[in-house]
Formats: structure tokens, C-alpha cells, sequence
């Protein structure tokens, strides 16, 4: 990683206040080049849930700065209702939200210090609003960089895989949103009154998990923000970043087939991070240095040559033990045209039929849903997974197979009840049994004939049916074996349906294809080492509480209950250079008890303390989901507490407790 150091006196900062229509001022921060008032330049948007002031700064430093420093005007704003901006949070990706969005990109191009050509690029959140205000069109936004997005928000986000109840992250990330929307304006920005705005945020709060499960089929709600639904509407151009860790890569690949504006699109090894930040799994590459190449073409109609490059440019991993923390994959580039001609290889699964039980707690070994580069985030050796699955291996041959893309298992199967899930997982076993997970797919059997439609099984009657995997780029090296392992469970990925089934699956009419792409003699795209500005400075100075294991799995034999807790490591406590101090502690925990289809319990807890000169805030959130076969129940509480002028007061205490009844998820 290269440090790039920026002298502040070619740089102007300024906070600035957005209007919006409605009265509605939302807070941002701008990074100019000193002269833009003088010689205006193109602006770059990040527009984002998650507190410039304090949570996201290091990352804001690492970048805005550094696109300064190169001509633009790198903009941070955050969302209303969210960090110091005024007006309430409803939603994410709410009609608001994008409103706004298109709000500030016009707001953005009509200033003096802006040539009236603007740019969005975001991970996460700040890539699904900007593929979403992409196709609002706004006349001045020409092109984006999109990391770790969607364009599915139904079928390839936090909520839903393969139209089941994502468990561990439906609880998980309803209990982040909730801790982050409960945090108070910054009193440093908004005054005095600081208070009295944070207590009208959390009267108008709603928990979103009763939201998410109040949509268990892909209906409007979801469709709204989903730019599957009209590619076309899409003019500015694309760069599309993924990560072969990451939950959202299929993105990359639907963009670059579906597009009609100028797409490009990288798929590296990393996780649900910017490639440029040294996080597990490497090796970064110069992202920051991509995407000014990106902006200079589009922006500023530089000739770059990025119409030149690969539609795809994809890192392949090699075989490698499995390991919860890979510092530096081994692989290799490829730059590829898309969609590929490349071999589509249907390998059948064998003879007989077999039965798939899995043991309720199957699933525990899946690994974190959002890697973030931690120690114990990615799945171990599959073994134990696969001892609880039923397995066919398959030989790779005498010459690597590389896959590249989307494999699909297609299964005749039938069920004990009118309702169950399949769970596919593909595994690359070395010649000592090491099994290491490559790519999975999970499918709601009710929803085997579209994620909008619902279709009760006839037990003891056979059904074809089709199961994506989510993409991979993977080497099978010759001596491995090709390890297809069937579920019928998964917790916590997948919430059962409540009811205890059984599949049996005819593997004479069953089948995986490989995407095959054969990378020898491929074009080996070439990337700058990565670099970035210098972050500002954090001290981590010690909690006072105990840390929790990142990951840790107990079973209790006697109850024959299963119990993984984990603590999703976003930051800890920690001391910023405004002399803001910050405490943030947070446990998710998944419970199931083997024999029992109504036991799972899916539970989030977060502890959040801030404290400034004059004034501190105390924020305690939980989450927990349970559910029969007829409904889910969700209760949520929020505590808060202020401090200022040395008087304590409490600020909400609200508890909450939600019904949903259970439609096909």
C-alpha cells in the first residue's frame, strides 16, 4: 500500500448544507482543489447512512482527499435522518432517499466550482444509490463506479437468497440499522438543540425488520430500486467493482449482459470492501487509480483508453486450504469479453435416489454472510458441512477446469410437506479430504417457478427444479475432486420453513454445469499497486469490557442445542483527532436445537457510547426474531440517553413487538 501524502494548501475543505425541496438540509463535506473556484472542476458524490462526522471518516479520508487532489470535487453527504442532516429516516433506498439524491446531483452541478459534469461512487449502500439514481437519469450524472452492489434488492441483498429468509443477516442487519439510525445528530454540527432532534429521530424510528418480512415474495416494495426491472433506464456509464467474497458479485456479471451505457466491470478476490484498503483477502490493486481513469474519460472526456479494456477483468483463484483468514489469495488475472463464449460443462450426478435430512444446525460452518476482512469471516473446512449433507464427487479430469461465472444445479427432487428449501454447495477436496466451500445456491421450493409466485409442493411427487449458484473464479486442479453437497438445511443463511421434511432426490435425473473458461494464454490485465491518502489518525485505546470471540460455536449435547455467536467487528472503541470518543460494542447470536423446526431465534445487541466536550450519548439496541410455521415475531427496544450541561436525561425508551404472519418464506 502506498501512502499518498497531500498538502492541505492544495486542498479546500468546506462543510456545506444541501437544500432540498421540501426544507430538508442534509450535511456534507466537500474536498475541492484550492483554484475551483477560480478554473470549477468535475463533482464526485458518495451519498451514505453512516455519519460522515465520525463513523465513515477514515474511510473518507482515504479517498476524497485523494480525488482533490486530481481534479475534482470529492462530496460526502449523508442521508436525511442520518448523521448531522436534517429530517427523518424511513427506509433504505426509500423514495426519499433517491429524491434527495437527484436533488444533490442537480445541486452539485449547478455550483460555481462545478463544470456541471458529476460522478457517483459508493460501496455497499453508496453502490446500490448510485446504480439507483443512474436510472432517475438526472442530466448531469455521466458515469459511476458501483463496489459491492445490487441490482436485485429482492433476491441479492440482506434480506432474501434464492426467495428464503436470509437468517443471519435479516436479524443481523435490521439490529445494525437500527443501532446506526438510533445514533444522535453531532452537537458539534447541529447546535444546541442537538437533543431535541435526536428524540424526534427515534419517536418517528420503525424497526425494518417487520418491513423486510412483510415482504416475503418479490412485490413492488422490492421492485422499487431494483434496476433489473428497466436496465435501459441507465445512460451514465457503469464501472462495476465486485468481490469473489463478497455476497453481491452476480451484479457485475447481470450489468455487464443487460446494460446499454458504456460498462465495464473487475471482479477481484476481496471481500465487501474497496480494493484498495489492504484488507483479506488480497491483493488489492489501484482501485483509486481505476476509477480516475473512469472519471478523467467520462468527466472530463479525457482519452483514457478504458473503452479498451476487457469487459471483464476477473481474478481466478487457485487451490487453497481452507482457512477463515487469507491474507493473499493466489491466482491470476484474465480479461475477458461478456458474456463469454465459454464452455457450459453438464456433469450428472449418478445413479439412485437419495434422501437429504440434514441435522438442523447444518450451516454453522458458512461462513460470515458480509466479509469485512476479519479473522474468522470466511467459511473453515467444509467437512463437518459435508459430513451433514448428502455429497457426489466428481473427478476434475487430467487438466485444470476453471470456472468462471454461475454454476447450476438442476435436481429432480420431491418432499415430505408442501414446503421445503435445497441447499447446494460446490466444494473443491483436495487429496487429503480438505474441503474447501467455492460457491453455493439456496432455493425455496415455493418459489421454484419465480420469486413473485407461490407454489405448494404435492408431497411424494416429483419436481424439477433449477438452483443458481452465485458466481465464482475458481482453478479445480487435476487430483481434486469436484464435491457436490445437498442440504435441506442451512441455519442461519436460511430460515426453515417451521416444519420437519425430508427431500429425496433422484440423482439419475440431476446434474451441475460448470461455466468453463480456460484462462491460459487469456490476456493478464495489469494493475498499479494500490494507494490511497493518508486516513486520518485513530487511537484504539482498550475497552473496558472483555471482547467477544469473533465467532464462536457451542453445543450444548443434553438440550441438543446449537448456539453460534458473533461480533461483526466494524470498529470498537476508538478516539478520533476532533477529540470525539467513541465505544461501540455489538454480538449477533443464532440459536437451534436439533428436532425442533420452530427453535431457531436469531437475536442482535448493540452498545454504543459517544462522547464530545460537553455532551455524550448512550445508545442500547436489540433485536430478536423467532417464528412457528404461522408467523414470525419480531421485538425490538431502543434506549437512549444524553448527557449535556452535566445533566443526565433519557432521551427514548421504546419497546416494540411485531407479528408477521408467514406467506412463503
Amino acid at each position: 500500500m502506498r501512502i499518498v501524502d497531500i498538502d492541505p494548501a492544495t486542498l479546500d475543505v468546506r462543510d456545506l448544507w444541501i437544500p432540498m425541496r421540501d426544507g430538508v438540509r442534509l450535511h456534507a463535506r466537500a474536498w475541492l482543489p484550492a483554484d475551483a473556484d477560480e478554473h470549477p472542476v468535475p463533482a464526485l458524490l458518495e451519498y451514505l447512512p453512516y455519519r460522515l462526522d465520525d463513523w465513515t471518516s477514515p474511510r473518507d479520508s482515504e479517498r476524497h482527499p485523494y480525488y482533490a487532489a486530481h481534479g475534482y470535487a470529492s462530496v460526502r453527504v449523508d442521508i436525511r435522518g442520518t448523521g448531522s442532516s436534517d429530517g427523518l429516516f424511513d427506509d433504505e433506498y426509500s423514495p426519499a432517499e433517491l429524491g434527495d439524491g437527484v436533488a444533490v446531483v442537480e445541486w452539485l452541478a449547478a455550483q460555481p466550482w462545478c463544470t456541471g459534469a458529476v460522478g457517483m461512487f459508493g460501496i455497499s449502500w453508496g453502490g446500490f444509490n448510485a446504480l439507483q439514481i443512474a436510472q432517475r437519469a438526472p442530466e448531469a450524472l455521466k458515469a459511476i463506479v458501483t463496489v459491492c452492489s445490487t441490482d436485485d434488492r429482492y433476491d441479492n441483498d440482506v434480506h432474501y437468497v434464492g426467495g428464503a429468509v436470509l437468517g443471519v443477516d435479516m436479524s443481523a442487519w435490521a439490529g445494525t440499522m437500527l443501532a446506526f439510525a438510533s445514533r444522535p445528530p453531532r452537537p458539534e454540527v447541529v447546535g444546541s438543540g442537538w437533543v431535541e432532534q435526536w428524540r424526534e429521530r427515534l419517536a418517528h424510528q420503525t424497526p425494518l425488520a417487520p418491513v423486510w418480512l412483510g415482504h416475503q415474495e418479490r412485490d413492488a416494495y422490492w421492485r422499487r430500486g431494483s434496476v433489473n426491472e428497466d436496465y435501459g433506464a441507465i445512460r451514465a456509464a457503469v464501472l462495476a467493482v465486485g468481490g469473489w467474497a463478497d455476497p453481491y458479485r452476480d451484479t457485475v456479471l447481470r450489468l455487464l449482459t443487460h446494460l446499454d451505457a458504456p460498462v465495464k466491470g473487475i471482479i477481484g478476490p476481496w471481500s465487501h470492501q474497496y480494493p484498495d484498503r489492504g484488507l483479506a483477502p488480497g491483493p488489492g490493486i489501484g482501485f483509486l487509480q481505476e476509477t480516475l481513469r473512469w472519471w478523467d474519460r467520462w468527466l472530463k472526456g479525457v482519452a483514457t483508453g478504458v473503452e479498451d479494456d476487457p469487459d471483464l477483468r476477473a481474478w481466478v483463484n487457485d487451490p487453497e486450504r481452507p482457512s477463515t483468514y487469507v491474507e493473499e489469495r493466489e491466482g491470476r488475472w484474465a480479461g475477458l469479453g461478456w458474456p463469454g463464449a465459454g464452455e457450459r460443462r453438464r456433469l450428472p450426478l449418478g445413479d439412485g435416489r437419495v434422501v437429504v435430512r440434514s441435522p438442523w444446525a447444518t450451516g454453522q460452518d458458512a461462513g460470515r454472510f458480509f466479509p469485512f476482512g476479519n479473522a474468522a469471516d470466511l467459511p473453515p473446512d467444509q467437512r463437518a458441512e459435508d459430513g451433514r449433507s448428502v455429497c457426489v464427487d466428481l473427478d476434475v479430469g487430467e487438466e485444470p477446469l476453471d470456472l468462471l461465472g454461475n454454476a447450476t444445479a438442476r435436481l429432480r427432487l420431491r418432499s415430505t410437506h408442501d414446503r421445503g428449501h435445497v441447499i447446494v454447495r460446490l466444494c473443491d477436496v483436495a487429496p487429503d479430504g480438505a474441503s474447501t466451500l467455492v460457491t453455493r445456491g439456496v432455493l425455496n421450493l415455493l418459489k421454484r417457478d419465480g420469486m413473485d409466485a407461490v407454489a405448494p409442493l404435492t408431497p411424494g411427487e416429483d419436481v424439477d427444479v433449477e438452483v443458481p449458484l452465485v458466481a465464482a473464479g475458481y482453478r479445480f486442479a487435476p487430483g481434486h475432486r469436484i464435491r457436490v453437497a445437498l442440504s435441506n438445511r442451512y441455519w442461519p443463511w436460511v430460515w426453515p420453513h417451521g416444519v420437519d421434511d425430508a427431500l429425496e432426490v433422484d440423482l439419475s435425473a440431476s446434474s451441475v454445469t460448470l461455466p468453463l473458461v480456460p484462462v491460459e494464454g487469456v490476456e493478464t490485465p495489469a494493475f498499479a499497486p494500490p494507494e490511497h491518502a493518508r486516513p486520518i489518525a485513530i487511537e484504539t485505546p482498550l475497552s473496558a469490557e472483555e471482547p467477544h470471540p469473533e465467532r464462536l460455536v457451542t453445543h450444548d449435547v443434553a438440550r441438543g442445542e446449537t448456539t453460534l455467536r458473533v461480533d461483526p467487528g466494524y470498529g470498537g472503541t476508538r478516539r478520533y483527532p476532533d477529540g470525539l470518543s467513541f465505544w461501540e460494542s455489538a454480538e449477533e447470536v443464532y440459536v437451534v436445537r436439533e428436532g425442533d423446526p420452530c427453535s431457531p431465534e436469531a437475536r442482535s445487541r448493540w452498545r454504543i457510547r459517544m462522547a464530545g466536550e460537553g455532551w455524550e450519548a448512550d445508545v442500547e439496541t436489540t433485536t430478536t426474531i423467532t417464528a412457528d410455521e404461522r408467523e414470525f415475531r419480531i421485538a425490538s427496544r431502543v434506549r437512549a440517553e444524553a448527557v449535556r450541561g452535566g445533566v443526565r436525561e433519557v432521551v427514548a425508551d421504546r419497546s416494540l413487538e411485531d407479528v408477521v404472519p408467514r406467506t412463503s418464506a
